[in-house]
């Protein structure tokens, strides 16, 4: 059976793909975002006549959002980009690509009071694919206010799919537990590995169907992570 990872498992893979393969962690999400366009792409042809609403949050996940984004639009896609948060709040490889999409012209929303959070809302509705890459794999607990909103408006929207990227945004991706405000996908592309939630507690009703795309590093780092949890 495939591995299914951890909240700390992933953390490791991160940090050794960082110290002993030396690679940039901007490196990994552009991996893990440009591969999840390609299966979204597959999934909804053609690209010129589906029109995709990417809901991004201030952290890496976010950043995922922001590098999928413009993959899509590369593809011929009609994108809008939907950043809730404050440009200042970003994570650092975030906000790299937060610049680029900007630099491009992208149609982008910084959504970052009670109004603009309106009207990015307001951009999800009418979009053919909506995605989801508000919160990822180190949430745990309780979605809040304005992010909490956000989601319930995702899952009331009128769609042909929702995509999750990484994990559905308020569930626990470990135990599996889901936030008063989760995100109930019909598809989650996820990096690296399946994680341990997808399969226990709400995580069955949440993740839809779900693809694992890789992020660079070789299987045999994720099998070592694996063997360590087994020794403790």
């Amino acid at each position: 059976m495939p591995p299914s990872l951890t909240r700390e498992q992933v953390r490791r893979l991160d940090s050794l793909a960082s110290e002993r393969l030396h690679m940039p962690s901007i490196i990994l999400m552009e991996n893990a975002g440009a591969n999840a366009a390609r299966v979204i792409l597959a999934r909804y042809p053609p690209a010129s006549e589906c029109t995709y609403a990417i809901c991004c949050g201030p952290g890496n996940n976010g950043g995922d959002g922001l590098v999928i984004g413009r993959h899509l639009h590369n593809a011929g896609a009609k994108v809008r980009l939907i950043v809730c948060g404050h440009e200042r709040d970003l994570s650092t490889d975030a906000g790299v690509n937060l610049r680029i999409v900007q630099a491009m012209g992208l149609p982008l929303q910084l959504a970052t009071d009670a109004g603009t959070l309106e009207r990015a809302v307001q951009a999800v509705s009418g979009a053919d694919v909506v995605i989801d890459a508000l919160l990822g794999t180190g949430f745990h607990g309780e979605v809040r206010a304005p992010l909490a909103d956000v989601i319930r408006a995702i899952n009331a929207a009128s769609r042909r799919a929702l995509v999750a990227v990484d994990v559905p945004s308020g569930l626990d991706c470990v135990t599996g537990a889901a936030s008063a405000a989760t995100i109930r996908a019909d598809l989650t592309v996820t990096f690296a590995a399946s994680k341990r939630g997808f399969q226990c507690g709400d995580g069955p009703a949440c993740v839809g169907e779900v693809v694992v795309v890789g992020i660079g590093t070789p299987p045999e780092l994720i099998e070592e992570i694996v063997q360590e949890q087994r020794r403790t």
